[in-house]
């Protein structure tokens, strides 16, 4: 299955892409930070195939963090705030955090902001219990479904439904 699909891409067109010079890899990274902040690691997984060797992306890479174009700091907080808004809850943010290859004292230190969780985990199901019966039991476990998956937990869920079944029904 995947030999097919490298045949494929080679046919397209698809390569190998060419090794970078010192100076066309520092491009390639500016370019690519200035569209969004990225962590060291997603750096070092976007430059690594451009590279002669490891050891010229890894000095790359300290010498961005050196002059302040790269920050693990400003990424996860970054992240952090784009995750809340998308209605994302504490778990998920912090697994995505970790799948991105921040440091989990960096993700403690981030996550140390003063955030109600559970005030985001009931503006998260706001929507999606509008259109459920909370009185029966299977259209419970769908609204306690969408918020585990997106990362609540489970007091979190718990305070959000019992806040759903209180308010007035729409």
């Amino acid at each position: 299955m995947f030999s097919n699909y490298s045949k494929r891409s080679q046919s397209a067109g698809f390569s190998k892409p060419a090794e970078l010079s010192d100076s066309d890899l520092r491009v390639a990274a500016i370019n690519l930070l200035s569209r969004r902040e990225y962590s060291l690691h997603e750096l070092f997984q976007k430059l690594e195939p451009r590279s002669k060797n490891e050891a010229q992306v890894h000095n790359l890479l300290d010498k961005l963090v050196e002059a302040g174009y790269q920050s693990d700091q400003r990424f996860a907080e970054s992240f952090l705030r784009s995750r809340i808004n998308r209605g994302l809850g504490p778990m998920r943010i912090q697994r995505e955090l970790k799948d991105k290859g921040i440091n989990p004292y960096l993700i403690e230190q981030v996550f140390a902001e003063d955030i109600d969780w559970f005030q985001h985990a009931y503006d998260s199901g706001i929507k999606k219990s509008n259109n459920l019966d909370l009185s029966d039991y299977k259209q419970k476990q769908k609204l306690y479904r969408y918020l585990a998956y997106r990362g609540f937990g489970m007091d979190h869920i718990q305070y959000a439904i019992e806040q759903f079944q209180e308010s007035p029904s729409s």
